[in-house]
Protein backbone atom coordinates (compact mmCIF):
# COMPACT_ATOMS: atom_id res chain seq x y z
CA UNK A 1 0.00 0.00 0.00
CA UNK A 2 1.50 3.51 -1.26
CA UNK A 3 2.36 6.17 1.82
CA UNK A 4 0.15 8.58 2.65
CA UNK A 5 0.31 11.35 0.31
CA UNK A 6 2.23 9.27 -2.42
CA UNK A 7 -0.04 9.18 -5.72
CA UNK A 8 0.31 6.17 -8.10
CA UNK A 9 -0.27 5.91 -11.89
CA UNK A 10 -2.24 3.61 -13.38
CA UNK A 11 0.16 0.60 -12.69
CA UNK A 12 0.24 1.70 -9.25
CA UNK A 13 3.72 2.96 -9.37
CA UNK A 14 4.53 6.15 -7.46
CA UNK A 15 4.56 9.38 -9.66
CA UNK A 16 7.90 11.38 -9.32
CA UNK A 17 7.46 15.45 -9.91
CA UNK A 18 8.21 16.26 -13.00
CA UNK A 19 9.02 19.29 -14.75
CA UNK A 20 6.65 20.57 -17.35
CA UNK A 21 7.56 22.96 -20.06
CA UNK A 22 3.89 24.54 -21.43
CA UNK A 23 4.21 26.47 -24.74
CA UNK A 24 1.20 28.19 -24.71
CA UNK A 25 0.55 28.12 -21.02
CA UNK A 26 -1.80 31.35 -21.01
CA UNK A 27 -4.22 30.76 -23.70
CA UNK A 28 -7.33 28.56 -22.67
CA UNK A 29 -6.40 25.17 -22.40
CA UNK A 30 -2.84 25.85 -20.93
CA UNK A 31 -4.92 28.01 -18.07
CA UNK A 32 -7.33 25.15 -16.91
CA UNK A 33 -4.18 22.77 -17.37
CA UNK A 34 -1.82 24.99 -14.85
CA UNK A 35 -4.74 25.70 -12.42
CA UNK A 36 -4.97 20.89 -12.72
CA UNK A 37 -1.23 21.01 -12.02
CA UNK A 38 -0.53 23.26 -9.24
CA UNK A 39 -3.53 22.38 -7.30
CA UNK A 40 -3.60 18.53 -7.79
CA UNK A 41 0.57 17.59 -8.49
CA UNK A 42 3.68 18.34 -7.36
CA UNK A 43 4.97 18.69 -10.95
CA UNK A 44 6.46 22.20 -11.44
CA UNK A 45 5.59 23.96 -14.41
CA UNK A 46 7.87 26.42 -16.96
CA UNK A 47 4.57 28.56 -18.57
CA UNK A 48 5.78 30.41 -21.87
CA UNK A 49 3.41 32.61 -23.76
CA UNK A 50 2.78 35.80 -25.26
CA UNK A 51 0.28 36.75 -22.79
CA UNK A 52 -0.45 36.06 -19.01
CA UNK A 53 -4.34 37.49 -18.68
CA UNK A 54 -6.10 33.97 -17.85
CA UNK A 55 -3.19 32.85 -15.30
CA UNK A 56 -2.68 36.41 -13.39
CA UNK A 57 -4.55 34.40 -10.78
CA UNK A 58 -1.89 31.43 -10.34
CA UNK A 59 1.24 34.42 -10.57
CA UNK A 60 0.41 35.82 -7.16
CA UNK A 61 3.29 34.82 -4.73
CA UNK A 62 1.82 36.85 -2.00
CA UNK A 63 -1.12 34.90 -1.49
CA UNK A 64 -0.69 31.48 -3.07
CA UNK A 65 1.39 28.43 -1.69
CA UNK A 66 2.74 27.55 -4.72
CA UNK A 67 4.62 30.35 -6.08
CA UNK A 68 7.51 28.24 -6.41
CA UNK A 69 6.24 25.78 -8.94
CA UNK A 70 5.39 28.15 -11.83
CA UNK A 71 7.50 30.25 -13.42
CA UNK A 72 6.15 32.77 -16.03
CA UNK A 73 8.45 33.18 -19.37
CA UNK A 74 7.00 35.82 -21.77
CA UNK A 75 8.34 34.75 -25.59
CA UNK A 76 6.94 33.99 -28.71
CA UNK A 77 8.36 30.40 -29.79
CA UNK A 78 8.90 32.26 -33.52
CA UNK A 79 12.34 33.79 -32.12
CA UNK A 80 13.26 32.95 -29.06
CA UNK A 81 16.96 31.92 -28.12
CA UNK A 82 15.68 30.77 -24.72
CA UNK A 83 13.42 28.03 -25.93
CA UNK A 84 15.81 25.59 -26.25
CA UNK A 85 17.10 26.02 -22.89
CA UNK A 86 13.48 25.72 -21.42
CA UNK A 87 12.93 22.66 -23.34
CA UNK A 88 16.09 21.04 -21.63
CA UNK A 89 15.43 22.13 -18.04
CA UNK A 90 12.27 20.16 -18.18
CA UNK A 91 11.33 16.57 -18.21
CA UNK A 92 8.16 16.97 -20.65
CA UNK A 93 7.44 19.75 -23.03
CA UNK A 94 3.00 20.37 -23.82
CA UNK A 95 2.94 22.23 -27.25
CA UNK A 96 -0.71 23.98 -26.75
CA UNK A 97 0.70 27.15 -29.21
CA UNK A 98 -1.52 27.63 -32.22
CA UNK A 99 -3.78 29.64 -34.34
CA UNK A 100 -7.25 27.83 -33.83
CA UNK A 101 -10.20 29.88 -34.94
CA UNK A 102 -11.81 28.79 -38.11
CA UNK A 103 -12.70 32.87 -38.96
CA UNK A 104 -8.65 33.08 -39.27
CA UNK A 105 -8.05 30.10 -41.67
CA UNK A 106 -10.06 31.82 -44.68
CA UNK A 107 -8.72 35.14 -43.64
CA UNK A 108 -5.52 34.38 -42.30
CA UNK A 109 -4.12 31.46 -44.05
CA UNK A 110 -0.47 31.83 -44.31
CA UNK A 111 -0.03 33.06 -40.22
CA UNK A 112 -2.58 29.95 -39.87
CA UNK A 113 -0.09 27.40 -41.59
CA UNK A 114 3.28 29.12 -40.49
CA UNK A 115 1.81 28.96 -36.73
CA UNK A 116 0.73 25.15 -37.17
CA UNK A 117 3.74 23.91 -39.13
CA UNK A 118 6.49 26.14 -39.08
CA UNK A 119 6.62 27.39 -35.74
CA UNK A 120 6.36 24.06 -33.91
CA UNK A 121 9.33 22.94 -36.41
CA UNK A 122 11.87 23.85 -33.65
CA UNK A 123 9.78 22.81 -30.67
CA UNK A 124 9.62 19.18 -32.10
CA UNK A 125 13.53 19.35 -32.76
CA UNK A 126 14.56 20.46 -29.63
CA UNK A 127 12.73 17.86 -27.81
CA UNK A 128 13.77 15.11 -30.31
CA UNK A 129 17.87 16.48 -29.70
CA UNK A 130 17.38 16.48 -26.14
CA UNK A 131 15.52 13.24 -25.73
CA UNK A 132 12.86 14.92 -24.18
CA UNK A 133 8.87 13.96 -24.19
CA UNK A 134 6.68 15.97 -26.19
CA UNK A 135 3.16 16.07 -25.93
CA UNK A 136 1.68 17.91 -28.93
CA UNK A 137 -1.66 19.27 -29.16
CA UNK A 138 -3.50 18.81 -32.94
CA UNK A 139 -6.93 18.85 -33.31
CA UNK A 140 -9.87 17.03 -34.43
CA UNK A 141 -10.00 19.12 -37.85
CA UNK A 142 -7.12 16.64 -39.29
CA UNK A 143 -9.88 14.01 -40.09
CA UNK A 144 -11.34 16.58 -42.41
CA UNK A 145 -14.62 15.02 -43.85
CA UNK A 146 -16.27 12.04 -43.01
CA UNK A 147 -16.58 9.25 -45.67
CA UNK A 148 -20.10 9.55 -44.73
CA UNK A 149 -20.22 12.66 -46.49
CA UNK A 150 -19.96 11.85 -50.31
CA UNK A 151 -22.74 9.14 -50.13
CA UNK A 152 -25.45 9.97 -51.66
CA UNK A 153 -28.02 12.06 -49.07
CA UNK A 154 -30.18 8.97 -49.13
CA UNK A 155 -28.13 6.68 -48.39
CA UNK A 156 -28.96 4.45 -45.15
CA UNK A 157 -24.95 3.85 -44.83
CA UNK A 158 -24.96 7.58 -43.74
CA UNK A 159 -26.42 5.83 -40.37
CA UNK A 160 -23.08 3.63 -40.43
CA UNK A 161 -20.89 4.52 -37.86
CA UNK A 162 -18.44 3.06 -39.71
CA UNK A 163 -18.93 5.72 -42.34
CA UNK A 164 -18.64 8.75 -39.67
CA UNK A 165 -17.01 7.76 -36.11
CA UNK A 166 -13.60 9.27 -36.49
CA UNK A 167 -10.59 6.89 -35.20
CA UNK A 168 -7.47 7.64 -34.58
CA UNK A 169 -5.73 4.18 -36.34
CA UNK A 170 -7.95 3.59 -39.15
CA UNK A 171 -10.13 7.02 -40.64
CA UNK A 172 -8.63 9.04 -43.64
CA UNK A 173 -7.74 12.05 -43.18
CA UNK A 174 -10.19 14.15 -46.38
CA UNK A 175 -9.65 17.61 -46.94
CA UNK A 176 -11.39 19.85 -49.57
CA UNK A 177 -9.82 21.56 -52.42
CA UNK A 178 -6.99 23.72 -52.35
CA UNK A 179 -9.27 26.95 -53.07
CA UNK A 180 -10.93 26.28 -50.04
CA UNK A 181 -8.73 28.07 -47.43
CA UNK A 182 -10.73 27.18 -44.34
CA UNK A 183 -8.68 23.55 -44.83
CA UNK A 184 -5.35 25.43 -44.07
CA UNK A 185 -5.48 25.11 -40.64
CA UNK A 186 -6.54 21.06 -40.97
CA UNK A 187 -3.72 20.39 -43.45
CA UNK A 188 -0.98 21.88 -41.11
CA UNK A 189 -1.80 19.70 -38.17
CA UNK A 190 -1.74 16.81 -40.12
CA UNK A 191 1.48 17.30 -41.33
CA UNK A 192 3.16 18.44 -38.23
CA UNK A 193 1.60 15.59 -36.79
CA UNK A 194 3.24 13.27 -39.14
CA UNK A 195 6.65 14.92 -38.58
CA UNK A 196 6.29 14.04 -34.86
CA UNK A 197 5.50 10.17 -35.84
CA UNK A 198 8.07 10.09 -37.76
CA UNK A 199 11.04 11.58 -35.21
CA UNK A 200 9.01 8.77 -33.06
CA UNK A 201 9.60 5.98 -35.69
CA UNK A 202 13.47 7.48 -37.16
CA UNK A 203 14.83 9.36 -33.78
CA UNK A 204 13.14 7.69 -30.81
CA UNK A 205 11.14 10.39 -30.19
CA UNK A 206 8.41 9.70 -27.24
CA UNK A 207 5.44 11.45 -28.33
CA UNK A 208 1.72 11.70 -27.40
CA UNK A 209 -0.81 13.60 -30.15
CA UNK A 210 -4.24 14.80 -28.76
CA UNK A 211 -6.41 15.36 -30.68
CA UNK A 212 -9.18 17.79 -29.11
CA UNK A 213 -13.01 17.76 -30.43
CA UNK A 214 -14.22 21.26 -29.02
CA UNK A 215 -13.03 21.54 -25.50
CA UNK A 216 -15.42 24.28 -24.35
CA UNK A 217 -15.66 25.88 -20.41
CA UNK A 218 -15.03 29.11 -18.79
CA UNK A 219 -11.79 31.47 -20.16
CA UNK A 220 -12.42 30.22 -24.14
CA UNK A 221 -11.30 32.35 -26.47
CA UNK A 222 -12.82 36.18 -25.72
CA UNK A 223 -15.46 38.71 -26.00
CA UNK A 224 -14.75 40.85 -28.92
CA UNK A 225 -14.75 44.42 -27.82
CA UNK A 226 -14.16 43.38 -24.40
CA UNK A 227 -10.98 41.51 -23.59
CA UNK A 228 -10.86 40.92 -27.55
CA UNK A 229 -10.70 42.92 -30.34
CA UNK A 230 -14.22 44.16 -31.39
CA UNK A 231 -13.85 42.87 -35.11
CA UNK A 232 -12.83 39.78 -33.90
CA UNK A 233 -14.90 36.13 -34.59
CA UNK A 234 -14.34 33.26 -31.55
CA UNK A 235 -15.30 30.39 -31.98
CA UNK A 236 -18.99 29.24 -31.60
CA UNK A 237 -19.24 29.07 -27.87
CA UNK A 238 -17.59 32.97 -27.17
CA UNK A 239 -19.49 33.77 -30.46
CA UNK A 240 -22.99 32.83 -29.52
CA UNK A 241 -21.97 33.76 -26.02
CA UNK A 242 -21.42 37.33 -27.37
CA UNK A 243 -24.67 37.78 -28.32
CA UNK A 244 -26.48 36.50 -25.62
CA UNK A 245 -24.75 38.83 -23.31
CA UNK A 246 -25.62 41.43 -26.02
CA UNK A 247 -28.99 40.34 -26.57
CA UNK A 248 -28.32 39.84 -30.46
CA UNK A 249 -29.89 36.75 -32.21
CA UNK A 250 -26.80 33.93 -32.76
CA UNK A 251 -26.28 33.72 -36.15
CA UNK A 252 -26.23 30.13 -37.84
CA UNK A 253 -23.75 29.51 -40.55
CA UNK A 254 -25.71 27.58 -43.46
CA UNK A 255 -28.41 26.76 -41.11
CA UNK A 256 -26.35 25.77 -38.27
CA UNK A 257 -26.60 22.21 -39.49
CA UNK A 258 -23.30 20.90 -39.47
CA UNK A 259 -23.16 18.21 -35.94
CA UNK A 260 -20.65 18.34 -33.33
CA UNK A 261 -19.83 16.78 -30.41
CA UNK A 262 -18.73 19.33 -27.35
CA UNK A 263 -16.92 17.71 -24.09
CA UNK A 264 -16.22 19.92 -20.87
CA UNK A 265 -12.58 21.63 -20.22
CA UNK A 266 -12.43 19.93 -16.59
CA UNK A 267 -13.18 16.41 -18.25
CA UNK A 268 -10.80 16.88 -20.85
CA UNK A 269 -7.81 17.77 -18.64
CA UNK A 270 -8.04 14.94 -15.99
CA UNK A 271 -7.20 12.92 -19.63
CA UNK A 272 -4.28 15.35 -20.41
CA UNK A 273 -2.89 14.66 -16.64
CA UNK A 274 -3.33 11.02 -17.33
CA UNK A 275 -1.05 11.58 -20.10
CA UNK A 276 1.63 13.35 -18.62
CA UNK A 277 1.87 10.90 -15.11
CA UNK A 278 1.10 7.65 -17.32
CA UNK A 279 3.96 8.07 -19.96
CA UNK A 280 4.29 4.20 -20.82
CA UNK A 281 0.80 4.37 -21.36
CA UNK A 282 0.78 7.42 -23.60
CA UNK A 283 3.68 7.17 -25.30
CA UNK A 284 3.39 6.52 -29.07
CA UNK A 285 -0.02 7.12 -28.93
CA UNK A 286 -2.63 9.70 -30.81
CA UNK A 287 -6.20 10.07 -28.61
CA UNK A 288 -9.40 11.55 -29.56
CA UNK A 289 -9.92 13.64 -26.70
CA UNK A 290 -13.94 14.48 -26.92
CA UNK A 291 -17.66 13.47 -25.38
CA UNK A 292 -19.93 10.98 -28.04
CA UNK A 293 -22.60 11.60 -25.88
CA UNK A 294 -22.93 15.19 -26.15
CA UNK A 295 -23.64 15.08 -30.21
CA UNK A 296 -25.78 18.28 -31.57
CA UNK A 297 -26.22 20.51 -34.52
CA UNK A 298 -24.96 23.75 -33.73
CA UNK A 299 -28.53 25.00 -34.49
CA UNK A 300 -29.56 22.58 -31.36
CA UNK A 301 -26.34 24.19 -29.44
CA UNK A 302 -27.80 27.75 -30.24
CA UNK A 303 -31.15 26.76 -29.40
CA UNK A 304 -29.42 25.22 -25.85
CA UNK A 305 -27.52 28.06 -24.76
CA UNK A 306 -30.45 30.56 -25.44
CA UNK A 307 -32.47 28.30 -22.72
CA UNK A 308 -29.53 27.81 -20.43
CA UNK A 309 -28.36 31.62 -20.74
CA UNK A 310 -32.36 32.54 -19.70
CA UNK A 311 -32.23 30.74 -16.50
CA UNK A 312 -28.63 31.88 -15.39
CA UNK A 313 -29.14 35.32 -16.43
CA UNK A 314 -33.18 35.98 -15.54
CA UNK A 315 -33.58 37.42 -18.84
CA UNK A 316 -36.25 36.26 -21.48
CA UNK A 317 -34.98 35.14 -24.56
CA UNK A 318 -35.63 36.78 -27.40
CA UNK A 319 -38.75 36.64 -29.83
CA UNK A 320 -35.96 35.54 -33.08
CA UNK A 321 -32.88 34.12 -30.99
CA UNK A 322 -31.38 32.78 -34.38
CA UNK A 323 -30.72 34.27 -37.76
CA UNK A 324 -29.42 32.12 -40.63
CA UNK A 325 -26.13 33.66 -42.53
CA UNK A 326 -24.33 31.78 -45.52
CA UNK A 327 -20.76 30.57 -44.55
CA UNK A 328 -19.22 33.26 -47.64
CA UNK A 329 -21.46 36.27 -45.45
CA UNK A 330 -19.74 34.57 -42.33
CA UNK A 331 -16.55 33.54 -43.22
CA UNK A 332 -15.38 35.12 -46.43
CA UNK A 333 -14.51 33.05 -49.39
CA UNK A 334 -12.74 29.67 -49.65
CA UNK A 335 -14.69 28.51 -46.48
CA UNK A 336 -15.79 24.76 -46.31
CA UNK A 337 -16.88 22.32 -43.34
CA UNK A 338 -17.05 18.74 -42.13
CA UNK A 339 -20.31 17.28 -41.59
CA UNK A 340 -19.42 15.54 -38.24
CA UNK A 341 -17.42 15.17 -35.93
CA UNK A 342 -17.84 12.06 -33.44
CA UNK A 343 -14.73 10.74 -31.62
CA UNK A 344 -14.08 7.16 -31.11
CA UNK A 345 -13.08 6.86 -27.84
CA UNK A 346 -11.75 3.19 -28.25
CA UNK A 347 -7.94 4.24 -27.60
CA UNK A 348 -7.67 6.31 -24.86
CA UNK A 349 -10.33 4.13 -22.92
CA UNK A 350 -7.93 1.15 -23.46
CA UNK A 351 -4.85 2.88 -22.63
CA UNK A 352 -5.56 5.26 -19.88
CA UNK A 353 -9.12 3.96 -18.60
CA UNK A 354 -10.71 7.56 -19.65
CA UNK A 355 -14.22 8.33 -20.16
CA UNK A 356 -15.78 11.79 -19.57
CA UNK A 357 -18.52 12.59 -17.06
CA UNK A 358 -19.93 15.62 -18.35
CA UNK A 359 -23.87 16.12 -19.98
CA UNK A 360 -23.81 19.59 -22.47
CA UNK A 361 -26.66 20.66 -20.50
CA UNK A 362 -24.12 20.67 -17.06
CA UNK A 363 -20.99 22.15 -18.52
CA UNK A 364 -23.19 24.77 -20.96
CA UNK A 365 -25.16 26.24 -17.41
CA UNK A 366 -21.54 26.15 -15.98
CA UNK A 367 -19.67 28.02 -18.88
CA UNK A 368 -22.89 30.65 -19.13
CA UNK A 369 -22.84 31.39 -15.82
CA UNK A 370 -19.17 31.79 -15.52
CA UNK A 371 -19.39 34.36 -18.86
CA UNK A 372 -22.54 36.04 -17.40
CA UNK A 373 -21.18 37.10 -13.86
CA UNK A 374 -17.92 38.13 -15.92
CA UNK A 375 -19.01 40.03 -18.83
CA UNK A 376 -22.52 41.21 -18.11
CA UNK A 377 -21.76 44.87 -16.07
CA UNK A 378 -18.81 45.48 -19.03
CA UNK A 379 -21.08 44.86 -22.04
CA UNK A 380 -23.86 47.10 -20.39
CA UNK A 381 -21.42 49.54 -19.90
CA UNK A 382 -19.90 49.50 -23.55
CA UNK A 383 -23.30 49.51 -25.21
CA UNK A 384 -24.64 52.63 -23.08
CA UNK A 385 -21.03 54.22 -24.19
CA UNK A 386 -22.53 57.23 -26.05
CA UNK A 387 -20.59 56.40 -29.81
CA UNK A 388 -18.16 59.89 -30.46
CA UNK A 389 -19.41 61.85 -33.57
CA UNK A 390 -16.44 61.74 -36.57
Amino acid sequence: MAAAGVRLDLDGRPIKPKTICMIGAGGFIGSHLCEKILLETPHKILALDVYNDKIKHLLEPETLTWADRIQFHRLNIKHDSRLEGLIKMADLTINLAAICTPADYNTRPLDTIYSNFIDALPVVKYCSENNKRLIHFSTCEVYGKTIGSFLPKDSPLRQDPSYYVLKEDASPCIFGPIDKQRWSYACAKQLIERLIYAEGAENGLEFTIVRPFNWIGPRMDFIPGIDGPSEGVPRVLACFSNCLLRRQPLKLVDGGQSQRTFIYIKDAIEAVLLMIENPERANGQIFNVGNPNNEVTVRQLAEMMTEVYSKVSGESSLENPTVDVSSKEFYGEGYDDSDKRIPDMTIINRQLGWNPKTSLWDLLESTLTYQHRTYSEAIKQAISKPVASS
